[in-house]
């Protein structure tokens, strides 16, 4: 049975990694699941977050925010400037950065003291990393997504030095959102352990940080 001292809490629960992430926190914490398809959970939509963790109590010990979209629906990532579209790239940064953000926002009351939260973003999302250029949108709201984590982790720093506020890179994972790809993949279950791994072994003076699934230093 969960030792009901430890509390987790997962954003995006009913996705690949979301919902193999709350099955692993599952063996050892009383887990809260929250996503779009189970309670209406829509993190581009600040008055459904509002509403949906406005309705949770806490504290939680563990919180992970596995939510974020390749592209909108019908639309793939560009690969060169003229395929930008500006509904596409403004729906893209409203799940991928400003989601989080409203997230974060509505979750500091809800953290117990040392609490330990991953916003799940992508190396992509690195800036320093980018060599092939391309997928603009996506790059470019987790490179935002991960500029928000490392400012949440600077504020709730302040009032919490114990706490651990940080954006991780999952590796590529087999789910719905990584069909097609060529690239090796890990099983979602074996990802949810990496990042729940990554997550419970960072230090305070990590918090703020972007690391990968084995807990590596990724540069901005």
């Amino acid at each position: 049975m969960p030792n009901e001292a430890r509390r987790a809490l997962v954003i995006g629960a009913s996705g690949g990694i979301g919902a193999a992430l709350a099955d692993a926190l599952s063996r050892d914490h009383e887990v809260t699941r929250m996503s779009r398809s189970a309670d209406g959970l829509d993190v581009a939509d600040p008055e459904s977050v509002a509403r949906g963790l406005g309705a949770v109590e806490g504290p939680f010990d563990t919180v992970f925010v596995a939510t974020g979209i390749l592209a909108p629906e019908g639309a793939s990532p560009e690969k060169a400037l003229d395929q930008i579209d500006a509904d596409a790239m403004a729906r893209t940064f409203a799940v991928n950065a400003i989601g989080p953000a409203i997230v974060l926002r509505h979750l500091v009351p809800l953290l117990a003291e040392g609490a330990r939260v991953g916003v799940l973003t992508a190396r992509v999302g690195s800036i320093g990393d980018n060599r092939m250029g391309g997928w603009y949108s996506y790059r470019a709201s987790k490179a935002a997504a991960n500029q928000i984590v490392h400012g949440a982790a600077i504020e709730i720093g302040r009032k919490d030095k114990a706490a651990v506020i940080v954006a991780l890179h999952p590796g590529t994972v087999e789910t719905t959102f990584t069909e097609g790809y060529k690239a090796k993949k890990v099983t979602a279950e074996k990802a949810a352990d990496n990042l729940i791994g990554v997550l419970s072994g960072l230090s305070p003076d990590q918090s703020g940080g972007f690391f990968d699934y084995a807990a590596k230093a990724i540069e901005w």
